[in-house]
């Protein structure tokens, strides 16, 4: 399915995108546009666009006389959400969710400690909006529903942990837990031992305790690794 908005080139990165992250374009193959015009029925200008997003990404590169090359997978951009989500389509999914669930375990602790000290009081409201959400959708197989306020709340805590950095983080978390759930790597609802956590991490951010803060947010993501251990051996 063609990604919304991206017209005939999104067409293009939704089938090459996926085949190089994959392997079937191994590094130092050489695409030729103009047969890839041809093999996707597009113009050489769309087809220069859709290059033009992948070098963006550093998947490949273009070389005069020698045509459009993979680049060795140490070079690609792995923060990009595209890249993470064709990652996670593929045949390396269990890896790639267990290196982001690893990132996550060592940054989202610090960021909802640092949230905790620095949160306004609209932050703290969304926050505990968001994991009465989580409770609301956590029965009954509404994993879709739940996820929209999963992501709302992890976005929250890199968010008010004031660190420009920790807060770009987003979309990668964003692309990490939609991961789980749109490849079923995910119970048919929720721990509630997880829910209850983020319900007492909401409470730990809105109470300024930083210590307990950075405890639950660590308990959350050792129950994520956990969880991979079990449906992504």
């Amino acid at each position: 399915m063609t990604t919304p908005g991206r017209g005939l080139h999104g067409r293009v990165l939704d089938a090459l995108g996926p085949a190089i992250t994959a392997g079937e374009y191994p590094p130092g193959s050489v695409l030729r546009t103009d047969e890839l015009a041809q093999r996707f029925d597009v113009s050489r200008s769309v087809m220069r666009e859709a290059v033009r997003v992948l070098e963006s990404m550093h998947l490949v590169e273009s070389r005069r006389r020698v045509g459009v090359t993979v680049r060795p997978k140490a070079e690609w951009n792995v923060y990009d959400p595209q890249v993470i989500r064709w990652r996670l389509a593929g045949a390396d999914r269990p890896h790639q969710l267990r290196s982001l669930t690893v990132l996550r375990s060592a940054i989202e602790p610090v960021a909802a400690g640092l949230a905790a000290t620095h949160a306004t009081a609209e932050q703290c409201a969304e926050l505990t909006r968001c994991a009465l959400g989580m409770v609301a959708t956590s029965r009954g197989r509404r994993l879709e529903d739940y996820l929209v306020h999963d992501v709302a709340f992890h976005r929250v805590i890199l968010v008010a942990s004031g660190n420009e950095m920790f807060a770009r983080l987003g979309d990668v978390v964003a692309e990490v837990l939609a991961g789980r759930t749109h490849h079923e790597v995910m119970f048919e609802d929720p721990d509630p031992a997880a829910v209850t956590l983020h319900v007492q991490l909401a409470e730990a951010v809105r109470e300024g305790d930083p210590v307990r803060a950075e405890k639950l947010t660590r308990e959350i993501t050792v129950g994520a690794l956990q969880e991979l251990d079990i449906l992504a051996p």
